[in-house]
């Protein structure tokens, strides 16, 4: 029996009080209300009507499995990364009637495991994981239970688990085509560690691929490795700005390429005048820059809604089309810190 949850909120026992039934009794009506008498219906009626009392879904949930909420777990909250996918996947999951429940791990996918179990334990209804890459134990885990989970913000056509997002390697296969179209040749890549990151690695690869870079090439091009912070970002570049400058650099995400900006603006290099710089994610915030990011717009409102209507949907791991996968299409933003020096060459 649920007592108050909270100092106000009435209960079963406060609506069996004032309508002179037994607890049980009223359980059974918000339960199967067809098996309780029409007299009694209208007194437990009247008197949960009086105390503002409404069966929650948790009570739901012991007696139909389903908690109405949503677990969306990701690799961080500490900055701009996530922030649209979150707020547009509660957004959508209250079209649904649903709430969310959300976790971040770091970049230490062998905490999923832990959050996972704390999520089941919760009787969660679906999970929505960041990425592609997984270990075996949560998804074991959450298949066993029979709760969906798909994979949000990477897109790959082979995904072991389904998944709604971008193709990475597409987007950063664009960001590096679009500099040497402009004329760059002479480009760094500023990327965090791809460890754990399928994303970035993704991208990395799609830069490669578009530079003609081989991964043995690479530990002998201009390339630094740096975390999603914009100071160590704005340490790391300064490193290549001190040394022989190149016409432009590839920044693995938005938070990357702000601090790219910091490092030219602290020693008065020009851009794109002196330098080029290319980001990507199209953050909030990115378009009023000074001047303003060129980037490959991740579409995370558009994939925050798909996942979220697939998870309330009951989507399955499996189904008779096989594994779902969706691809959303990400898109160049052309503004003003790319400089075209094509008729340079």
């Amino acid at each position: 029996m649920r007592a108050r949850s909270r100092k106000g909120a009435p209960g079963i026992i406060e609506v069996a009080k004032r309508s002179g039934v037994s607890p049980a009794t009223v359980s059974r009506f918000f339960n199967e209300p067809e098996i309780v008498k029409g007299k009694t219906r209208k007194l437990i009626e009247q008197a949960a009507k009086d105390l503002g009392y409404y069966k929650t879904r948790m009570e739901g949930g012991v007696h139909h499995g389903f908690s109405g909420t949503i677990g969306l777990i990701v690799p961080t909250i500490d900055n701009a990364i996530f922030a649209e996918l979150i707020q547009a996947f509660s957004s959508r999951l209250l079209t649904h009637d649903r709430t969310m429940l959300i976790a971040a791990h770091g970049y230490n996918p062998s905490l999923e495991v832990g959050i996972v179990k704390s999520l089941l334990d919760r009787r969660i209804d679906g999970v929505a994981l960041i990425g592609v890459e997984h270990e075996k134990a949560p998804l074991e885990m959450l298949a066993a239970r029979g709760v969906p989970v798909l994979a949000a913000w990477n897109y790959r056509k082979n995904s072991s688990i389904p998944c709604v997002g971008a193709d990475n390697f597409e987007v950063g296969y664009r960001a590096a085509k679009h500099l040497t179209k402009m004329g760059h040749h002479d480009i760094a890549l500023v990327f965090p560690p791809t460890k754990a990151n399928d994303r970035a690695e993704d991208r990395l690869n799609g830069v490669m691929s578009a530079l003609g870079i081989s991964p043995d090439e690479l530990a002998h091009h201009r390339f630094i490795q740096t975390r999603y912070d914009i100071g160590e970002a704005k340490r790391a570049i300064m490193e290549i700005l001190m040394k022989e400058r190149p016409s432009a650099i590839i920044c693995g995400n938005d938070v990357i390429a702000q601090g790219a900006v910091y490092a030219c603006q602290s020693i008065n290099i020009a851009i794109p005048d002196d330098i080029s710089i290319i980001g990507i994610g199209d953050f909030r915030g990115s378009s009023h820059m000074e001047p303003s990011l060129t980037t490959v717009r991740m579409p995370a409102q558009r994939i925050a809604e798909t996942a979220a209507d697939l998870l309330c949907g009951g989507l399955s791991v499996t189904s008779k089309s096989g594994i779902t996968r969706i691809k959303i299409e990400s898109e160049l933003m052309v503004r003003e810190s790319v400089r075209d020096i094509s008729m340079n060459y």
